[in-house]
């Protein structure tokens, strides 16, 4: 383990115990399954929060290791460092809730050093944000602690616009959430500044979302919102499967397949030819076919 890799674990160790505590105050009821598996080429400890009253369904993962090759979905991008041994610290989250009013949240933060002359490291990561039923308030607000985060916001724009072309599903024609922020061999201004970076993006994930779930979390909600919910999941289960970059790389790396795919949520539905059957569902299916399209939130 290098000296900045252990900068890192520290930093990514943190966030990954505040957002465990963020879901355990948001619901106190939901079950919280927390494992340590020490493996060949190093660690990981993934905490799956279940069957809540709130969270239907929560992962947060860490995992710290280490590879002889670097897998193709790390190099694509960098296609120099193909093959190079590597070391490598990340930290991911996915929340689904049990109420359709509150949105399902997704971040992820990564660190990779890779082993070559001269020697190479960088971030990447993000969070992003899909809700079922939108609210235009909970997707400014969500912008709005995302651009603060990023200290300026000229990066902002740069980074919602990532955010905005990564969660993009071709095959559906349509964004999978109202985005926020995502970016890949972040470097800019140091180590020591990428670093406090990352910090605050954590620290900005669980601000957001512990907001936001609070003020819809109470909500009532109909059996078809409901259907409505499962029914979209869908798309989320869709993104991670084809395109999700972390999925490929976690299956390309030998990686736990249970941590992999501790993403995916645990109902969802695939509907033939799905038609919502009431006006209601019309106005939430149009309402969010406004909000997938990228504009600007704050």
């Amino acid at each position: 383990m290098t000296a900045l890799t252990t900068q890192v674990e520290e930093i990514l160790s943190g966030i990954h115990r505040s957002v465990t505590d963020c879901y355990t105050q948001l619901d106190p009821t939901v079950q919280v399954n927390s494992e340590v598996h020490e493996l060949a080429t190093g660690h990981t400890r993934p905490i799956i929060l279940t069957e809540g009253q709130i969270i239907e369904k929560a992962a947060v993962l860490f995992t710290s290791s280490t590879g002889s090759s670097l897998p193709p979905a790390a190099s694509e991008r960098n296609p120099q460092l193909a093959g190079s041994a590597f070391s490598a610290v990340s930290v991911s989250t996915i929340v689904h809730p049990r109420n359709p009013h509150v949105p399902t949240a997704h971040m992820n933060l990564r660190f990779f050093q890779v082993h070559v002359d001269p020697p190479h490291w960088h971030f990447g990561g993000g969070m992003d944000l899909t809700p079922y039923i939108p609210y235009k308030e909970d997707c400014e607000l969500w912008h709005r602690n995302a651009s603060r985060a990023c200290g300026s916001d000229e990066v902002y724009r740069i980074l919602k616009k990532q955010c905005d072309e990564y969660f993009y599903l071709p095959h559906r024609q349509e964004h999978r959430g109202i985005g926020g922020l995502f970016f890949d061999d972040w470097t800019t201004d140091g180590f020591q500044d990428s670093l406090s970076f990352i910090d605050r993006i954590g620290q900005c994930f669980v601000e957001s979302y512990s907001a936001i779930n609070n003020a819809r979390k109470d909500q009532t909600w109909t059996e078809e919102e409901e259907e409505w919910l499962l029914y979209r999941r869908g798309r989320y289960a869709e993104f991670n499967l084809i395109y999700d970059r972390g999925t490929r790389y976690g299956i390309q790396s030998g990686r736990r397949i249970e941590s992999v795919l501790a993403s995916l949520p645990p109902r969802v539905k695939w509907i033939y030819q799905f038609s919502p059957t009431n006006d209601e569902l019309k106005s939430i299916e149009s309402r969010l076919g406004e909000a997938l399209v990228p504009q600007e939130w704050c």
